[in-house]
């Protein structure tokens, strides 16, 4: 599989052989196309800021309604990568900025906790059922939505991202403390209104929240392994080929496919694309998808097919 996240490239990258897209971030369309804050939009008519009313009013012209601006817009950009690999799989991450980046955004810095470590403060799944940004988190499933219902690209699935716990949700239920409200305190835009009954529904989770994926597999519909960003300096350093961070990787896989039958597992990341022999590494376990950057896909494909090849002989 692919990661593409601009969707001006997605029609041009589909022609690259591939099985779908495996990471579409929402972080691109918002950035770019979008440019507000959603929560700015929500309260467009008591923003105090004279500047930043009139630019909301400049990049929404013609919508009265400006929250509906973000639904348009973020739909029209996930349908326009999902058309292109339709009807391949294109697996959309919601949203996972940091609080540093929200801040960044048009009309977004009343809205952010000022955090010393925003790589692990107020991000991903925790923010959906907060109450400062559910109602924000509701027009990303709204958009998702219309692009399934209304424009019948049913090929987009949803990842939920940055999960950093495990173990039982609020009052001892059974479930992730997480994902849990994520997926069903959400307003009108609940994510079961997005999702099929039989449609996958990955979660990438924190390495802390891995160990209780072993014992949980029977519940998430399918699980996307992914590792957070280089720190700085620190990244030279940093290595996915350690021995400790493939053992983790190798045992998730083995409990996917021994303990829970008919479920999916995949990677995104940047290792596969760089590293030929982690590619090999994850092949010889028996990922069921991996997913790179555009570059890397021929190469890796090629690769991968040697080492199915050498497996059978």
């Amino acid at each position: 599989m692919m990661n593409v996240g601009n969707p001006q490239e997605a029609f041009g990258l589909s022609f690259i052989p591939n099985d779908g897209v495996g990471l579409a971030r929402l972080e691109f369309i918002i950035n770019n196309y979008i440019r507000v804050h959603p929560m700015a939009l929500l309260d467009y008519d008591e923003l105090e800021e004279a500047a930043v009313k009139t630019e909301i009013d400049r990049l929404t012209a013609g919508y009265a309604d400006k929250p509906q601006f973000f639904v348009d817009k973020l739909a029209e950009g996930v349908a326009t990568i999902a058309a292109a690999f339709y009807p391949n799989a294109v697996i959309v991450r919601l949203s996972d900025f940091k609080t540093n980046e929200y801040a960044n955004l048009l009309g977004g810095e009343p809205y952010e906790p000022a955090e010393e470590n925003p790589m692990l403060g107020f991000r991903g799944a925790s923010r959906y059922y907060h109450p400062t940004y559910r109602d924000g988190f509701a027009l990303e499933c709204r958009a998702l939505k219309r692009v399934r219902d209304e424009m019948g690209l049913t090929n987009v699935e949803l990842m939920v991202p940055f999960v950093p716990h495990g173990g039982r949700g609020p009052a001892g239920a059974r479930g992730d403390a997480e994902e849990r409200p994520a997926a069903r305190r959400g307003r009108a835009g609940d994510l079961r209104d997005v999702r099929d009954p039989d449609q996958r529904a990955p979660r990438r989770a924190v390495p802390r929240a891995l160990r209780r994926l072993l014992d949980r597999l029977e519940r998430p519909d399918a699980a996307g392994l992914g590792r957070g960003p280089r720190f700085g300096d620190r990244g030279a350093i940093f290595d996915e080929r350690n021995p400790a961070v493939k053992e983790m990787i190798a045992a998730v896989i083995r409990a996917a496919s021994q303990r829970a039958v008919g479920k999916y597992i995949g990677i995104c990341g940047q290792a596969p694309s760089d590293y030929p022999e982690f590619a090999r590494f994850l092949v010889e376990e028996g990922i069921d998808s991996i997913s790179l950057n555009p570059d890397a896909v021929m190469k890796t494909t090629l690769m991968i097919l040697e080492t199915e090849r050498e497996e059978a002989a």
